[in-house]
This record gives structure tokens, sequence and C-alpha cells, in this order.
């Protein structure tokens, strides 16, 4: 199983631990409690793990939404504080880091404080608590030949994993993962992979340049692709075309669909006040448009010009470059699977080194977009809270060779310095300059090395798959310092597990020799934060060096952060031996520099941001972010934030004063595009969807501090990193 729910030891409840996602998180009862097993048909929604315990009370450690159906599923009301009368109840609780309900027979009250809610039986009794993990797996493989028309075909079957055609399947929990695709000789679907009659038709030609860019379309309106002179959508009745600018209009009829899908189900089960809602300006029958079919309901969508809606739309997440290769077909699930706008670039810009522009010396990004939770369950109300860069000095920048002797008042560089001219990464390596995006997050799939982007590998994807038992239920993370210089950035350690209700078991370990760093690598541990040098014959050890690429190792390591020189090939070879994802160099990098991005990036991931989020944030800090880049699963975490998503704040006005603050919320893990989002400000008291940036005007200095202890977060003020349990608020 891959949910464990155990009684806690120093207070009255249980703990529980999903496995699978690394969250856990406490429930509290007013009496001590030993869970037993339930059946799962307790529960009205299907549920992983099943428990009863005899209590009065219930408490969760954070704001919440409680959402209370009959016994026939039927839903009575919703909302932070309310009383029941005597009755059998289903109820649910939003946000949680697994979906989480509750099922007895009694009346009842529901009551929140600043960080908790809690609810109260009139007749203490039985209470059945159900969990259900919030992994997703696919229903099976389609076996495809690789030529686009063969291929159009399993592209067509994506959207069988939708649990819905209504609007609803905007939230994440309706959506379900696409079935994997495989290369093969004959095309063959498993039993489990029923097609969707939508209506939807995609009309391409039959190239992977106009297949690849389609496959999230494809997905979210479980549409049927096939072959065509002019790319084109058809419903019953209408079309609408995707020339002129192609790969900009699939994007654009993306971003709008999902948009009003998020507006229209505001009419159906979970009637909440939705912000999105109030500011499209669109004279349109919302309940009319929920009760149509799915094909009829996205012609009137787009008989909407793209225009009309833009403003409102939130920056979009993810963007992936997808090469048109037969070999990227098995990448397409999961491209599809996170609602990614798709490009499919013919041609590669080789990344150009010279006159300072390449490798080493790149422009900070400028930011884009990132309380949240996933699940079509009524609004949800998260209990947290939801650029300047470093001034550059020539002498950080060392574009490897350089050594403390040669350039004494030199910021020394993480690398070994085995020769005097080696470059920015091993000779073999090809670099490619992707096109900007609009988006948050960029994404690359094929050959290169990409500058700025998240290069995305097959088999960092498929472990996300995995769900194999792990034996401990805490968080592990491993902190190995290998050079004396750099015993600063060992201080990380203290960083992590600066979390309540999250249990971390936290390392540190100095100046491993071969063999203990290979035995640290197979240990099982969720985030390896490295510290040290790197060069062209591995990574440097007490007595040696130890070559990723080239040694038969055993990788126990699921995330990292190698910082240290030229990293990225030693990383590429973490995640071809089993790590999931990690954050790596392109480049020499200075000490100074990686110290302060190794401590942020810390911090990130013990707040549950994923790698490629929080290599987003940093990068508005540091110049020298840029010279770092995510291999393998970019959206990799190794917690949850206690909110869900990821929370970044800038504060802007006069801090003597009241505050305007911007909250953007990012989607993140199980909680992504679609789940419904509320901060935790009085001033703030409308619900909004993920992805979303939130403006909060005329913020007081007490309510601003109330928020800012709510939850551990990156907030920028006057383009200054700084953090929540820091920030002095006068």
């Amino acid at each position: 199983m891959s949910i464990d729910i155990d009684p806690l030891r120093e207070t009255d409840g249980i703990t529980v631990t999903d496995h699978i996602e690394n969250t856990q998180f406490e429930v509290y009862t007013d009496r001590p409690v030993d869970p037993r097993p339930r059946p799962e048909s307790d529960h009205y929604f299907p549920v992983d793990a099943s428990v009863a315990v005899e209590t009065g009370s219930i408490e969760i450690p954070r704001v919440a939404v409680v959402e209370t159906r009959a016994g026939d599923g039927t839903l009575l009301t919703h909302g932070d504080c309310y009383a029941m009368p005597d009755g059998r109840y289903h109820v649910g609780i939003n946000p949680a880091p697994t979906k989480l309900y509750f099922a007895f027979e009694s009346g009842f009250s529901v009551s929140t404080t600043d960080r908790t809610t809690r609810i109260d039986l009139d007749t203490p009794g039985t209470v059945a608590l159900g969990f259900r993990s919030l992994h997703q797996t696919p229903a099976g493989t389609i076996t495809t030949p690789t030529d686009p028309e063969s291929l159009m075909d399993a592209v067509s079957l994506l959207g069988s994993a939708l649990q819905t055609t209504s609007p609803e399947r905007s939230f994440p929990t309706l959506r379900g993962h696409p079935p994997l695709v495989e290369p093969g000789e004959e095309f063959s679907v498993p039993e489990r992979v029923e097609p969707v009659d939508s209506g939807v038709r995609i009309v391409v030609p039959p190239e992977y340049r106009y297949l690849y860019p389609v496959v999230s379309l494809a997905y979210y309106f479980a549409a049927e692709v096939v072959p065509g002179d002019e790319p084109r959508i058809e419903g019953n009745g209408w079309t609408y075309p995707l020339e002129p600018g192609f790969e900009a209009r699939t994007a654009e009829v993306l971003r709008q669909s999902f948009h009003m899908d998020c507006l229209v189900r505001t009419e159906g089960f979970y009637p909440v006040d939705l912000h999105e809602r109030e500011t499209t300006d669109l004279d349109l029958d919302w309940g009319r448009l929920y009760d149509l079919p799915l094909a009829e309901r996205l012609g009137e969508y787009l008989d909407v010009p793209f225009e009309t809606v833009e403003p409102e739309l939130p920056q979009w997440t993810l963007t992936t470059d997808v090469r048109p290769d037969p070999k990227n077909v098995e990448m397409l699930p999961f491209v599809a699977g996170e609602l990614s706008i798709v490009r499919s670039p013919e041609t590669v810009t080789p990344a150009d080194e010279e006159g300072g522009v390449g490798v080493g010396f790149l422009r900070a990004s400028d930011d884009g977009a990132p309380a949240t939770t996933n699940v079509p369950t009524g609004p949800n109300r998260p209990v947290p809270a939801t650029s300047a860069v470093d001034a550059f000095d020539e002498r950080d920048f060392v574009r490897g060779g350089a050594s403390a002797e040669a350039a004494p008042d030199a910021d020394p560089v993480r690398g070994a310095d085995a020769s005097a001219d080696r470059g920015a990464v091993a000779a073999e390596a090809d670099f490619v300059r992707p096109e900007p995006v609009d988006t948050v997050e960029h994404a690359w799939v094929g050959d290169g090395v990409p500058l700025d982007a998240n290069k995305a590998t097959l088999d960092a994807y498929h472990r996300r798959l995995e769900a194999g038992q792990v034996e401990q239920s805490r968080i592990s993370v491993l902190v190995v310092c290998n050079d004396e210089q750099m015993r600063e950035e060992g201080d990380v350690a203290d960083l992590y597990g600066l979390r309540d209700m999250v249990q971390f078991d936290i390392e540190v370990r100095h100046d491993l020799d071969r063999v203990e760093m290979r035995d640290a690598l197979a240990s099982d541990v969720d985030f390896l934060h490295y510290i040290g040098h790197v060069d062209d014959r591995g990574m440097q050890c007490a007595d040696s060096y130890l070559d990723l690429t080239d040694e038969d190792l055993e990788i126990g390591v699921s995330a990292f952060l190698l910082n240290a020189c030229q990293s990225y090939q030693q990383g590429e070879a973490l995640v071809h031996r089993g790590s999931r994802g990690g954050i790596v160099t392109l480049s020499d990098v200075a000490n100074s520099p990686a110290t302060k991005l190794g401590r942020i990036i810390a911090r990130l991931m013990n707040s549950g941001f994923n790698l490629r989020t929080a290599l987003h944030v940093a990068k508005r800090e540091l110049i020298t972010g840029n010279q770092y880049i995510v291999v393998g699963d970019g959206g990799t975490t190794i917690c949850q934030s206690r909110s869900g998503g990821a929370i970044v704040v800038d504060l802007n006005g006069d801090p003597d004063e009241n505050s305007e603050i911007e909250t953007k919320i990012y989607p993140n893990g199980s909680h992504g595009i679609g789940s419904l989002s509320r901060i935790n400000l009085e001033s703030s008291n409308t619900n909004h969807y993920v992805p979303s940036k939130i403006l909060t005007c005329h913020v007081s200095n007490s309510e601003l501090k109330d928020f800012c202890d709510l939850e551990l977060f990156p907030v920028f003020a006057d383009g200054e990193l700084r953090w929540s349990d820091d920030y002095s608020v006068n």
C-alpha cells in the first residue's frame, strides 16, 4: 500500500504518509486512537486506504474548505464555518496532501482558526477516514508504428484518460494520465484504453512538425486526429482554422478553451466565486454552455476572438520543444499530460559563444508567471499564505582553466582544473539555443544541451510513474561537501527540514572517498545536495575521481543538485541510471554565487517547489542562475508545500504603510493546472484557478505579518529575495 496511517506518539491523532508523492501530514483527534482498517466502500469517492477511529472531533492543521455530502453523495454545503443536524454524511477536506474524506453518522459543526480547521461531532463515535494518493498512472501502453499517420491513431487515444468531457476536466484530478506510447511494428491498444467520442476532430498534414504541436489539444479535447492538407479543428457544423501561425494558434486554442472551461465549471458541481469569471467581460449564457456537449461548447468558445479574452489569461506554465523526430514519440503522453504548449522546431540554433553571450554569461531571465488545491471538491483556501540580480564581477566568470594560482584575487571556481584548456562542458556536448518562450517554464525534447531549458528525458518521466513501496516515512536529504573551501554552503543543512508537519532526516558528510561516494549515490535518498568539484574526470572525491558516465553504479538518489563546475554530464548520468531529475551546471561556476544559489535552491526545495520552478525563482535573484539547467523530470519535488502549490510573493509600496502584494501561484506536482486557490488574506476573498497572479492592495502591516507567518515562501521586496520567515514587518 502506498499510504501508511500510524498513531501519533506525542499527541492524539494520526500521521498519514503517501510514499508515492513524498507527502506527509497529521490529523488530530480529541483522544488517543488506534486506527483499524475499514472497507474502501465506506466512502462515496474512491480511496486508496481507509481506517476507522473513535473520536469526538477531528482537526486538520491548515485552513481548509469542508465539503459535506449526504449519504447518497448529494452535495449539501461547503465552507469553513457551519453546522449540520443529525444524519449520515460524507465529508471532504480541501486542500490536503492526499484526497481526504470522512464518513460518519452524527450532527457536527465546522470551525476554523487562522491555522486549523476543526470538525466537532455532536455525538462521539466511529469516524471512517479515507485517503487517496494524488498520483496518477496510465491505463496501459499503445504500441504503434512511428510513421505520422499511424501515430495519429495513437494520439487520438490520449483523451481516453479523461474522466469526464464536462468542463470539470479542467480540474487536474479529473484528467488522468494519458496512455503511454511505444514504437512497434503493428498497432495495438490495451483493452482498458477506450476512445472517447467527443465529436472533435483535429486535421493536420501527416508530418511530425504538425502532429506534435497538437498532442495537448488532442488529449484535452479527446479529439480524433486525422490527416489533411489544411490544419484545422472541426466540430459538429463548425471549423476553426489553425493557419496562419500554426503553432501560435494551437497555443491560443489551448489557453482560451481551458480558461473558459474554468469559468463555465462554476455552473456545475462546484459553484464558487471565481475571480477570473468576474473579470472576463463576456456576455455569454454560462449555464447553457455548461450543459452543451464538448464539441458544441468548444465551437462557441472559439467563436469568441482570442484578443477578447487574452488580457485575462494567466501566463501559461510550460512550453515544450519536441524535435520532429520519430524517436521522440514516447515523450508525447507525458508532454500532453502536463497540458504543455508544444512546439516542434525543425531547425536548431547552435549556441553562439562569441561575444560573451554563450555558456557562462547569459542574461537573467525575466520573471513571467506560482496555496492551491487540485481537487474538484469545492473552493479551496490554502493555509499558507497561499529582480534584481547580483552585481557582475568579471572575475567570477571563469570559463574553465583558471586557477587560484593564475588569478589569486578571483573567486575560486568549482572545477578541479584537470586541464588548462577544458571548455565549459565536455567537448562532445552540442549546445542549442531554443527560441524564447512566453511561459514560466521551458523543456526541450531532442538531441543537444539546451540553454535555459529543462533537458527532459524519457527515463526520468517513466520514473515519475513508478509507485514502489519505500521503507522510510521521513524525507531524506544528504548534503555532501567535498571541498574545504566550500564549507559555507554546507550550512544548507540548516535550511532543510525547517517545516512543521513534515519530518526530515538530514545528513551532512565531508570529504567522501570513491567508495563512500558510490555508497552515498546508491543510498535511498530523496535529495542529494553535492558541493565540490567536477571536471572531465568526474566528481572529485577525497582520494580520486568518480566518473558517473563510466562507472557501473547503482543509483538510489531520487533528485539532486550538483553544485559544481560543468556538472551536466555527471547529472545526466545520474538520471540515466536511476534518478528522476536534478539541477546541474553548463559551465564553470564561481564559488560565491554558487554558494548563494545553493542556499536558494535548498530553501525552495524545502518549501515544496519542483526543480523547474525553483530554478526559475533563483534566476530572478542571480544572473549566474543561467549557468544552471534542469535535467530529467523538471516537475520533481522532494516534499509538498503547506498549501499544495508553489507561492512567490512580490511586495510593493511603502512597508511603513499599507502594502500591495502580488502573489504568483505556480502549478506544482499533484496541484496542477486548473486547481483552485484562495490566498489567506482578509482583503482577498475570491477564488482563482492556477496558474494565478493575485494582486491584493491595501494590506496592513499586521495582516502582512500574519500572512508571512503562515508558510515558508520566497518574498521579493524591492527586487531583493527575502523569505517569509525572516521578513521584518514594522
